[in-house]
């Protein structure tokens, strides 16, 4: 296929669209069943998530030939930009939603459960003692129908300026580290691009094991879990759909490490690269509102 720029190339038909289909349909009826307690649950959602993984390596390996081939041109690369720019816009959407939810909780729900504001007087029907202040280290626990609520306390909150702080540093320095190896690509010098780039993945992949240590402190000698209330539900929430971003986001620098070790891309044409630094990016802007909103205010 030509790489003029009056040609836009179209793919041969694929068989990866309908393996990612059942790859997915399996991990997410393997994890309905593992939920649900079905002893054969966590095998078919083991199953599920390596057809998931053969899946990406085998799509990938097949995109990769493509654009090693010649056979993307600028008309490609602007549709890739674009389909880059409205993925990384719905995960914007996708934080937003979970940022609302904590907004509302707490301007909005707890004020008014503390009797707040003119005719709410919704806490002396349910909880007369409720205290409407934030965190909520103490939450009552209406699974019991009876006059006396039983209570999930809190032993404390993860304080702000101590494993966050270090996880905010380490996220802004690979911020740095990936910029610096796009600047070197952009050179055409191989060996810093390769040196910044581990230096990215190693970053973070280390953000990742202190906020499982964390999450380990958390549950063990705090009680803070999923169970402790909107609190907790929010905590986790924001946070463990934001570590899971961070471990995708490091494991596709890992990959564009590789490929640079392999002598992949040039200072004119290495979108995949700008599409992973792009999501980095979002990554470490998403963190600054996290450790802003959940752990410091």
């Amino acid at each position: 296929m030509s790489n003029s720029h009056d040609t836009y190339f179209i793919p041969e038909p694929s068989r990866w669209p309908i393996v990612g289909t059942l790859s997915l349909f399996t991990t997410f009826i393997g994890g309905s069943m593992f939920l649900n307690g079905y002893s054969s649950g966590p095998y078919v959602l083991a199953l599920g998530i390596l057809a998931v993984c053969y899946m990406f390596f085998g799509w990938f390996a097949d995109v990769i030939k493509e654009s090693m081939g010649g056979n993307y041109n600028k008309q490609v690369d602007i549709s890739f930009r674009w389909g880059m720019s409205w993925f990384i816009f719905s995960e914007v959407m996708f934080f937003a939603a979970f940022f609302g939810a904590l907004f509302y909780i707490r301007v909005f729900s707890v004020p008014w459960l503390g009797g707040e504001g003119a005719g709410f007087v919704t806490h002396m029907f349910l909880w007369p003692d409720f205290d409407a202040v934030w965190p909520l280290l103490t939450t009552p626990d209406m699974s019991l129908a009876n006059v006396e609520s039983s209570y999930i306390a809190i032993k404390d909150v993860i304080p702000a300026f101590d494993v966050p702080l270090v996880n905010t540093i380490l996220l802004l320095s690979s911020g740095v580290t990936i910029t610096l190896a796009h600047h070197a690509l952009k050179k055409d010098h191989r060996a810093p691009l390769c040196w910044w780039l581990a230096a990215t993945v190693l970053l973070g992949f280390v953000f990742v094991y202190f906020q499982i240590g964390e999450y380990a402190h958390a549950y063990h000698e705090l009680d803070l879990t999923m169970k402790s209330g909107v609190y907790g539900s929010t905590f986790f929430m924001l946070t463990g759909f934001h570590g899971f971003h961070v471990t995708m986001g490091a494991t596709m620098i890992l990959v564009i490490l590789f490929r640079s070790m392999k002598g992949h891309f040039s200072s004119k044409d290495h979108f995949a690269f700008e599409g992973v630094a792009w999501y980095w990016h979002f990554v470490d802007v998403v963190w600054l509102g996290l450790y802003v909103f959940v752990y410091w205010i």
